[in-house]
Formats: structure tokens, C-alpha cells, sequence
């Protein structure tokens, strides 16, 4: 009757040196140790497995086709082991792993690009999952923990609870109705738009972005008159581009086109006319999350 038996890597490993050596003395002598405590370690497997893995003989020992059979998924069973080691090493190392990366609509374009094909590059055995959705959104599911990094533009101030990394500064610019007679001009000051009616930023989905536009305006010394309110960028695109209205918006913006919209520079060093672009995370994040904030603080210093 068989009996239980641990099957420790270093049974294992004793298994394998007598059925490769074929000879318990060389495979003691292979693996550092005495001849008899070998003996009876490949009796006790053999109990415990309840079959014949070796026949013994004067000049050695032969493999029973148990014995092959046996050495085939012994080996397996090495693999696996070494492999599972390695891997929770990577992944406590930050090497391995998947991380989840949540960011606003119009970032994927310019930022995401450039830091997937570094982290490939350089984090190979990292799998990165992408979601989008607003600021608000993924900020408070960075909180949550449903997602690890966030990657915003110039959120309102954060909770104690968020941690956050600045990454690039953008400048405001006018975002105007493509037959706008100030479009085609080098730069512009921003009262010259004091009696445009503007399509605003949502003050709960875009806190920071309307509170700007505010700010800028009144230094500016004027007002903006409102005609609309958008949620997101896109809505405040398509009121620019319907010909009723102006906005501002962040500078880089002007690389990805719209039909119906004009970019034109604002002149002046008011602080209300940069926006922050930003990587949220909650605090003492894991090694794979810290590697990516170190890539991105490289690839946007070079």
C-alpha cells in the first residue's frame, strides 16, 4: 500500500541525478552527499508511490518504464517550480505583472502612445490594461482601487488619500469657430474676446479647467459671457465648431484636428493659462506602478 510522500524539489532533484547516472554512488557524489541517505530517500519515494522506479543490479541500476514515465513529470514539476519562483519574484520586483490604467479621453492620443511603446520596450513582462472615462471617474476609481494609475489634466486638489506625479505643463490656447475673424492671427491677448459668448467648462466634471477659464477671464478684466456648458472636451468642441461660440482649451490639443475649429495662442504669463497634466495613484503604490511613474518621469525629461 502506498504511503503519502512529500514530493520536495530536493526528492526530486535526487530522483533524476540516479536516473540519469544510473548509478546511486555517482548520483551521491553528483548531488554533495552520502550514498546511503540517497538510498533510502529513493526507497521511501518508491513506498510512497507504490511502484518500482529502479531495478538494482551489481554494475548499477536501470529505469523501470514507471521510472521513465515518473522522470518525465518530475522534471515538469522542477519547471513549474522554478518558473512560479521567478515569476513572483518579477511581480514583486514590479517586472511582471498587469496594471491597470485608467485616463481622459484626449490624453490617449498624445501621452499613452509613447509611454505603451516605452514600457514595452523597457517592462516587457508588464500587461497594461487601458480604461477611459472623465476625470472625476477615474480618479475616484484610482481611489477605489479598480484601477492602479491615472493619467488626468490638472484635476481639482486631491484627497489625502491620492497621490499625484506632474508630468507636462500645456498652455491655454483660443479654441474658435474656424471663420472666426481672429483665426489665422500669431497670438492674441484674451481680452480680445471679451464679447464673444463662450461654451464654458462643467464645474463638476472639468473643476479645475473651468475654474481657470474663470480666473484667466477676470484677469483678463471681464467676465465670460456663457452660452453653453459641456461635461467634457469633445462637447466643448462641437459648440466651437456649430459657430456659436468660443473656449479655451489646452494648446496641445491643436494636433489633433477638428473640422469646424481653430486654435490661436494666448499671450501673457498668467498661471491661469497653464494647465498640469498629471499621473494619480494611491499612496505606497506596488514596484510595477513605481517602475511606470519612473519610465514616464524619463521619457518626459528627455
Amino acid at each position: 500500500m502506498a504511503e503519502d510522500i512529500n514530493l520536495t524539489k530536493r526528492l526530486l532533484e535526487q530522483f533524476l541525478a540516479v536516473a540519469d547516472e544510473k548509478h546511486f554512488g555517482r548520483a551521491a557524489e553528483r548531488l554533495s552527499m552520502r550514498q546511503p541517505p540517497l538510498s533510502q530517500s529513493i526507497q521511501r519515494l518508491e513506498r510512497g508511490l507504490g511502484v518500482q522506479l529502479f531495478r538494482r543490479g551489481p554494475g548499477g541500476v536501470s529505469v523501470t518504464a514507471a521510472g521513465e514515465a515518473f522522470a518525465v513529470d518530475a522534471r515538469r514539476l522542477l519547471d513549474a517550480q522554478s518558473a512560479a519562483i521567478d515569476r513572483v519574484r518579477r511581480v514583486a520586483s514590479g517586472l511582471d505583472g498587469d496594471v491597470r490604467v485608467g485616463y481622459v479621453s484626449i490624453l490617449s492620443h498624445h501621452y499613452l502612445p509613447g509611454l505603451l511603446r516605452a514600457a514595452a520596450e523597457e517592462l516587457p513582462g508588464l500587461r497594461i490594461h487601458l480604461h477611459q472615462d472623465s476625470s472625476v471617474a477615474v480618479a475616484d476609481m484610482v481611489r477605489s482601487g479598480e484601477l492602479d494609475l491615472g493619467f488626468l489634466r490638472d484635476p481639482s486638489p486631491l484627497s489625502a488619500d491620492l497621490a499625484s506625479r506632474e508630468f507636462a505643463v500645456e498652455r491655454i490656447a483660443a479654441a474658435l469657430p474656424h471663420d472666426h475673424p481672429l483665426v489665422g492671427a500669431d497670438g492674441i491677448d484674451l481680452a480680445d474676446l471679451r464679447g464673444e459668448d463662450f461654451v464654458l467648462p462643467d464645474a463638476t466634471a472639468l473643476p479645475t479647467l473651468a475654474q481657470q477659464v474663470q480666473l484667466a477671464c477676470h484677469e483678463a478684466g471681464f467676465t465670460p459671457r456663457s452660452r453653453a456648458v459641456a461635461d467634457d472636451l469633445t462637447g466643448l468642441f462641437s459648440y466651437v465648431a456649430s459657430g456659436l461660440c468660443v473656449s479655451l482649451v489646452p494648446e496641445r490639443l491643436r494636433d489633433f484636428p477638428v473640422p469646424g475649429v481653430a486654435y490661436v495662442p494666448l499671450r501673457g504669463e498668467s498661471p491661469h493659462l497653464e494647465t498640469a497634466v498629471v499621473a494619480v495613484h494611491r499612496p505606497g503604490v506596488d514596484e510595477a506602478v513605481h517602475r511606470l511613474l519612473e519610465l514616464i518621469a524619463r521619457h518626459t525629461a528627455a
